[in-house]
């Protein structure tokens, strides 16, 4: 039966090792409290590190911890060694990509031999993953520690089904591209089928940077990198409502929340709950509510902060600093406005059960939530679920992903001490009936998109990818097919061969003119011509002279700008009917307009056409442009009974009724042929395609929709197909 595995840096089960005994209790953390109750519904196994470095490990405890885990909790441990975790855990990861991702560039060192570690954890999570995934099972990769381990696991298990989930925010381009391992990073990610986001705005980023450093371009959030269909999609992340909403009746929950007012007694409680981190804003939200004492001195002694630091990361430097200031500020406060009998925060650093956190929650009249940069915070999710009553405030900031969803709270700059301040005397002042109508809103909301919503809609559209790529895959040639092809080939007699050139007998380039056919190509084509049974036909957008330049060697027959000129062997170039080309003195202003607007952009003219080329524009720019250019042609063209062609990053303006197809009927109307193929890749080339016969075998290079009968990937596969026919011919 197939499963779920769900892939993270660490288990839902935290192992420490205290005085020779292993103690096992429940990892903290947004993705463990978030998907832990979706993970215990299903068939699922949980693989991550275990906590522990192996060398503190004797094997007999390593074989407890791995006992006790899959047993009792279906989690298979990984044991990384104390200087994997030194270079991988606080190396990488805390030095490198989270600084990077969360925009503190001041922050991130780049070193190559944390890379390095970084890779050699992804394969060792990739050895252990291998070892318990089926080839029908689905793997849900957590989080920016593992990167790269949807391609080392694709190239181990080619037909599994991946998706990949970041749970902080994914950069912009300019931020991105600082990182020197950026393609691999990317490159790693985008073999899983599946890529999610908390926002739409990270989504962009990511797209962003793909199609900048790989070239790569979407539509609607659909990737074809390579010969692989993928697809990008934001999820915002719920939680466990009902485990919330319904924790408040609990008694041991009540209990605690009544010791907690007892404590208070008729003041105001501000709470304010993070892990200790640089991107939660800890000391500007500290410097804002002291400004707010000082602004509101009539709130001194009917308030009180109620400071939550988790502790985290303690062994990194930023973070041991961070500390120090959050220490140092929280005494400064408390023996600036404190008095005997009120201190105005209430500072604990430690980590919160989960009632006496609900208690917390519950207890509080304003959250104050406010990271500098976070990608979604659970924590205002949870807030929100837990007044039963609906009473309550929370003020977010507008830089977490949760702000998308919670309109209704007080949406503030976290960087903005004064809109702080005003937030929090709105806050307290606020009547109750408005703060139950917002909460209500929101609680409706975050119960209908809770997270077993959120993890069932990222395993729907993973089931929606992989059809699409089945479908798809369904058009490729099957090896049944291929035996078939080359069969009917060997024992043909007239054989017609069209073969498109850019983008399917070689790959695009950046300048069209330094993209020449290699000695490999040349030797292909010799071979294939050279046989007296084939008739083979170079099509192509490409001017006849060039065409003519690179191919009056060989035995072939040449169809040039889309089929605007024709030649065959021996004879002089012949157009289909009479051609103008008056017509350009009007329509080239427009597109050179346009390559002045538009950097990295040409135009290249040829006999009876106009090529607009934006291979090199910025992808967002080409977007923007080749739009503009597009409506503006089409509003000239309508006047002289021209008709403009979109190709792989140009727009070609041309006569109507020219293209590829028409010419191709003169070849097949010349004869009863027994054997006709034809491949291309540009929607050029769907013209020929339409006008074949059902029998022919054309193939559309590319995995996308089209009117030829069969996929090819790639050049390289179009390449082994023609030397699978130059084989046969030689047997024949």
């Amino acid at each position: 039966m197939s499963k779920l595995l769900i892939v993270s840096n660490r288990l839902p089960v935290t192992i420490e090792k205290r005085k020779g005994s292993l103690l096992f209790r429940q990892s903290a953390g947004g993705l463990v409290t978030g998907i832990s109750s979706f993970y215990k519904a299903h068939n699922s196994i949980w693989l991550g590190w275990c906590g522990i470095p192996s060398d503190k490990l004797s094997k007999k405890e390593k074989k407890r911890i791995e006992t006790k885990l899959i047993r009792e909790h279906n989690c298979y441990p990984l044991f990384l060694s104390k200087r994997n975790i030194e270079k991988y855990y606080y190396g990488f990861f805390n030095k490198t990509l989270w600084p990077l991702f969360h925009c503190f560039n001041q922050y991130v060192i780049y070193d190559k031999a944390l890379w390095q570690s970084y890779k050699k954890v992804n394969e060792l999570f990739c050895d252990k993953l291998a070892e318990i995934a089926g080839p029908k099972d689905t793997i849900w990769i957590h989080d920016y520690h593992l990167m790269l381990l949807p391609k080392l696991i694709r190239q181990r298990l080619p037909n599994v089904k991946i998706g990949f989930f970041l749970h902080i925010p994914f950069p912009p381009f300019e931020t991105f591209r600082l990182l020197p391992w950026r393609k691999e990073i990317l490159e790693g990610v985008l073999d899983a089928d599946l890529i999610g986001f908390h926002t739409y705005d990270y989504v962009w980023h990511f797209l962003f940077s793909v199609g900048r450093l790989l070239g790569y371009e979407h539509t609607l959030g659909q990737i074809t990198a390579g010969n692989h269909i993928l697809k990008v999609d934001s999820f915002p992340m719920g939680i466990d409502y009902k485990r919330f909403a319904k924790a408040v009746d609990d008694l041991r929950v009540q209990k605690e929340h009544s010791k907690i007012r007892n404590k208070v007694g008729s003041r105001k409680i501000i709470l304010s709950i993070d892990r200790l981190d640089y991107t939660k804003g800890i000391i500007q939200r500290l410097e804002a509510f002291d400004s707010f004492l000082e602004k509101n001195p009539k709130y001194q002694k009917k308030v009180v902060f109620i400071l939550v630091v988790v502790p985290s990361r303690t062994r990194v430097e930023h973070y041991r600093l961070l500390k120090k200031q959050v220490d140092e500020f929280v005494g400064k406060m408390n023996g600036k406005y404190g008095s005997i009998g009120w201190m105005p925060i209430w500072y604990l650093y430690s980590f919160l059960s989960f009632r006496n956190l609900v208690a917390l929650y519950n207890a509080a009249d304003v959250a104050l939530i406010t990271p500098l940069k976070d990608g979604m915070n659970l924590i205002a999710k949870e807030f929100i679920a837990s007044k039963g009553d609906g009473r309550g405030v929370l003020i977010l900031s507008e830089r977490t992903g949760a702000a998308k969803e919670l309109g209704e709270a007080i949406i503030v700059n976290p960087n903005n001490k004064e809109q702080i301040c005003e937030a929090l005397k709105d806050a307290l002042t606020m009547p109750e009936q408005l703060q139950i109508e917002a909460n209500r809103t929101m609680q409706r909301r975050l119960d209908r998109y809770n997270v077993q919503r959120w993890a069932g809609d990222f395993m729907d559209s993973l089931s929606n990818i992989k059809k699409i790529q089945k479908q798809l895959s369904a058009r490729r040639l099957s090896f049944v097919g291929k035996r078939e092809l080359f069969a009917n080939y060997s024992k043909s007699k007239k054989r017609l061969i069209f073969l498109d050139y850019d983008g399917t007998l070689i790959a695009f380039g950046e300048r069209p003119e330094k993209v020449k056919p290699d000695s490999e190509l040349l030797k292909l084509l010799k071979t294939l011509a050279s046989d007296r049974r084939n008739e083979l036909v170079i099509i192509s957008g490409r001017e006849k002279k060039i065409l003519e330049k690179w191919f009056a060697c060989l035995d072939v027959r040449l169809i040039a700008e889309h089929g605007a000129w024709l030649k065959e062997k021996g004879n002089k170039w012949e157009t289909i009917e009479p051609l103008k080309s008056d017509w350009k003195e009007k329509a080239r202003p427009i597109l050179e307009l346009y390559a002045d607007r538009t950097p990295g952009s040409f135009v290249e003219e040829k006999d009876f056409s106009l090529v607009w080329h934006y291979r090199r524009v910025d992808p967002e720019l080409a977007l923007v442009r080749a739009r503009e250019l597009k409506s503006a042609l089409l509003h000239f063209t309508t006047n002289f009974n021209l008709q403009v062609l979109e190709g792989n990053k140009v727009l070609e303006v041309k006569r109507v009724g020219v293209n590829k197809g028409r010419a191709v009927l003169r070849w097949l109307e010349k004869k009863n042929w027994d054997f006709i193929l034809a491949i291309g890749d540009d929607y050029t080339d769907e013209d020929v395609f339409a006008v074949l016969s059902e029998k022919a075998y054309s193939f559309k290079v590319g995995l996308l929709p089209s009117n030829a009968r069969f996929n090819l990937n790639s050049v390289k596969e179009v390449r082994l197909l023609l030397k699978g026919l130059i084989r046969r011919q030689k047997d024949a």
